[in-house]
């Protein structure tokens, strides 16, 4: 192997212990920059060897350099699934050069914990909230551990970065920079991100104005063209029908976009006598592991999975992805298809079998997207104003008391902070925490709301998305965007759209994200286009261009294609050319908008929510009507979607704002105003509704009783 820059030692035992003759282009690419001491953004697909692109030079620098001695590396994934899969490759390299490693998270017992804390790794895997743990822990010299760090290692950063899990590393890092007293370099490990500049800008946080340098790493290396083909199956029992004709003696992972979906169809195959495991969050650690591991050393099997099996898992070699449907993003999308053509002479493929008109649609505009080049933008959460309550909480736990005037010190250069001083303002005020004499300390409302069990509610896992699940009694039916709950539809004046039907909600658990439905009992007089998952402008907006006729580039069935010009007949009278179309008629209007749930009801709201209005992806229902004049009167730079008071509950820490604030934080979290702003002020096709709109599952339903 030619030099690259890396140890000795380490390109000895690339070659001879793994039996590599070169570096992957991205792995090449990476050890100037980390060696540098940059902060970095590594870019590859999926397998793309990003670990090791990062680990390499960092052991190498270990090597060379005697102050990187002890504790001086974290690395952070989003699952301890992955921690757990990452632990016995990260092992090997590490004794190639007499370093440790080690493994902290939930799951780790008392005994492996003390072990760590009185002899350290050299490399600690772990969570953002093992880290928030340690520092505030009695057990832990925290000044002492973290004070040696002098670099972390973020694998999945995309998955932080668009969640306040993110946020949350962010703070603590900044708190554990302060204690090792040096700039601690950042690097993020991503296969899928659309703004890679932006998210090297976020993960480096108060680095940037330390000067420290900072640069993306992208993989050069080409790939064959994967072999993706879109195909219509109808129903459930009819994609188990394909799947178990087809592939035989091959490996296939069979992704799902709901837990309900995946046990249905995993029972249909089993029923078909194919080997079936099953792995999504409702099931326990150890079965997931059981059927991740079975699945790994079998052949001619099937694994039915949610996006548990998204991220970097191993899972062994696959022959086939299959897509039941289509995700909501074209990063799951690679992120899944990245999981196969991984040995030499294969080709990544995907299959999608889409079971409706929607998700077909979905699926044809996604790909239609996907061929682009495009990728969705990784945006933080805006305004992470509650995890500044509870940072200045955790805080008071972790140093006994702060100064009223010092604590910018720990945050310094962290956006997290930006709107710290009101926060902390109401803190006092509302007793969380209290003066004692110049410094803050853990108040009696903080003891009341976060004590118990060692203030384990303050410190426990962050939720990744605000999503509510909706439960049939026992069975979910999917999960939707907390904005989908009007008032009407929680007072169970309107109906709940979702997979196609309309639900009667019963009640809302709000602090436990779930909602259970009944049918609705006026289903059959309900009109709307799809479900209401949130899903992204460019993905709305590419299903619109499907529909007004561009294919997307990939291989169609015979059944797509008779699908897809089936499909653009039924929606003929719901797209234009021209820009959105408005439909008027006796009882109301309905703008087909095709600009996403968020941009509809950001809409909604700078319109004054004329009469009573129902939205999703695709449509807004104007009960009261409405006109092209009402559109160029709406006031969107200032609307706020509407969320009800109680919805607040389900946002981590909010309880530590004042309820206004913390309202209009989670407002904020679904506005779309550039889409609203399209709506508003683009080019209208006004025409006269002579029918009423139905939903095109109503249009499978029939297709399937002609079968």
């Amino acid at each position: 192997m030619p030099d690259v820059g890396l140890h000795a030692s380490i390109e000895y035992h690339v070659v001879n212990s793994l039996g590599w003759s070169s570096l992957r282009p991205l792995q090449q690419s990476s050890v100037a920059p980390i060696r540098g001491g940059a902060d970095c953004l590594l870019v590859a697909p999926t397998a793309g060897g990003k670990t090791e692109a990062a680990v390499f030079p960092l052991l190498s620098t270990m090597m060379d350099d005697a102050s990187w001695q002890g504790f001086t590396v974290i690395y952070v994934t989003p699952l301890k699934a992955l921690l757990n899969n990452l632990l016995p490759r990260l092992t090997t390299y590490s004794e190639w050069i007499g370093r440790r490693v080690a493994l902290w998270h939930g799951d780790t017992g008392d005994g492996e914990r003390r072990r760590i804390l009185a002899d350290p790794p050299d490399f600690l895997l772990t969570t953002p909230e093992s880290l928030e743990a340690m520092l505030v822990s009695r057990r832990v010299d925290h000044h002492q551990f973290f004070r040696g760090v002098r670099a972390i290692v973020v694998d999945e950063v995309h998955s932080f970065a668009a969640s306040d899990r993110g946020w949350h590393l962010l703070a603590v890092l900044e708190r554990i920079q302060r204690i090792a007293d040096r700039p601690i370099q950042r690097i993020g490990l991503s296969a899928t991100v659309g703004n890679p500049d932006e998210v090297l800008a976020w993960i480096q946080g108060s680095n940037a104005a330390r000067g420290v340098r900072a640069e993306v790493v992208r993989d050069s290396g080409t790939i064959r063209d994967p072999d993706v083909t879109l195909d219509y199956v109808g129903s459930l029992e009819n994609a188990a029908e394909v799947l178990s004709r087809l592939f035989v003696g091959e490996k296939r992972l069979v992704f799902c976009q709901a837990r309900a979906q995946a046990e249905e169809l995993a029972f249909e195959l089993r029923q078909r006598g194919v080997t079936t495991y099953v792995s999504h969050s409702s099931l326990s650690v150890d079965e997931r592991r059981l059927s991740e591991r079975a699945f790994s050393e079998a052949r001619d099997c099937v694994i039915v999975a949610t996006s548990t099996l998204e991220l970097g898992i191993d899972i062994g070699d696959l022959d086939r992805m299959i897509q039941i449907d289509s995700p909501y993003a074209v990063s799951a999308f690679l992120q899944r298809l990245g999981r196969t053509g991984r040995r030499p002479g294969t080709r990544r493929n995907a299959l999608f079998l889409t079971t409706d008109l929607d998700g077909f649609a979905r699926a044809a505009g996604l790909l239609l997207l996907w061929s682009q080049g495009y990728v969705e933008p990784v945006v933080p959460p805006p305004h992470p104003r509650h995890l500044a309550a509870q940072q200045f909480l955790a805080l008071a736990l972790q140093e006994g008391r702060f100064p009223v005037n010092g604590w910018h010190y720990w945050w310094a250069g962290c956006a997290v902070m930006d709107d710290a001083d009101s926060v902390l303002a109401y803190l006092r005020e509302a007793d969380f925490l209290v003066s004692d004499g110049d410094f803050l300390m853990i108040g009696p409302t903080a003891e009341r709301t976060f004590g118990r069990r060692n203030f384990m509610d303050l410190l426990s896992s962050f939720i990744a998305d605000l999503e509510i699940r909706v439960l049939e009694g026992t069975k979910e039916i999917g999960s939707v965007a907390p904005i989908s709950f009007t008032r009407a539809v929680v007072d169970g004046q309107r109906p709940l759209l979702l997979n196609g039907r309309a639900w009667k909600v019963d009640d809302v658990l709000w602090e436990k994200h779930v909602a259970y439905v009944t049918p609705h009992a006026e289903k059959g007089k309900v009109r709307w286009s799809s479900g209401v998952v949130d899903e992204h402008f460019d993905l709305v907006r590419a299903r619109r261009d499907v529909l007004l006729g561009t294919d997307p580039p990939v291989t169609l069935s015979a059944r797509a294609v008779t699908r897809l010009q089936h499909l653009r007949e039924v929606r003929a009278e719901h797209v234009d050319a021209s820009g959105a179309v408005l439909r008027r008629g006796a009882r109301g209007a309905t703008l087909w908008g095709f600009a996403g749930l968020r941009a509809h009801e950001t809409l909604i709201a700078a319109l004054g929510s004329p009469g009573e209005c129902i939205a999703d992806n695709e449509t807004i229902q104007f009960n009261d009507g409405l006109s092209a004049a009402d559109l160029r009167m709406a006031a969107v730079d200032l609307a706020l979607p509407e969320v009800l008071p109680e919805a607040v509950a389900g946002l981590k820490f909010s309880v530590a704002l004042p309820p206004k604030l913390a309202a209009s934080t989670l407002a904020e979290r679904f506005v779309d105003r550039g889409g609203a702003e399209s709506l508003a002020r683009g080019p209208l096709a006004v025409t006269q509704a002579d029918r009423p709109y139905k939903s095109s599952t109503h249009d499978v339903k029939r297709e399937g009783q002609r079968k």
